[in-house]
């Protein structure tokens, strides 16, 4: 079982405010150390270790945040909408688009998603599977 994921950052400040404006929505907690920040699901046993939690971090090493290349965090939302939402809320929150909340050809006919890359390029995807949803139109 995933228990957490952690990237890096050269610019907590700048990722506390462009994953605060996501996930704080999505009902995640945040709590903030020296140089982490640790987004938690609320009633979870052992939060910060997960399942779901999400660490962003200055890195231990001293070196600077890169991004991985064919590597990214999904986030689920509830309803079309919230990805709207939220994909709307990280652009004005330091993001850059990265594709438009939407239907994919590549993907089940359920799936709806939009991507973003936070402040220091990591790739964010903001989906969405409900079946009270509508489906991709063929």
């Amino acid at each position: 079982m995933l228990s957490y994921t952690m990237i890096g950052t050269n610019d907590l400040d700048a990722a506390k405010a462009f994953y605060n404006a996501i996930l704080i929505a999505l009902g995640y907690e945040m709590e903030r150390w020296e140089k982490q920040l640790c987004y938690s699901i609320p009633g979870i046993e052992d939060q910060e270790n997960g399942p779901g939690a999400f660490h962003v971090t200055i890195p231990y090493d001293g070196q600077p945040a890169t991004v991985g290349n064919g590597t990214m965090v999904a986030f689920r939302a509830a309803t079309h909408e919230q990805v709207r939402s939220l994909h709307a809320e990280g652009l004005r929150h330091g993001g850059a688009d990265e594709g438009a909340p939407g239907f994919r050809d590549a993907y089940s006919a359920n799936f709806f998603v939009g991507y973003l890359r936070d402040p220091d390029g990591n790739k964010v995807a903001l989906f969405c599977t409900s079946a009270s949803e509508p489906t991709r139109p063929w």
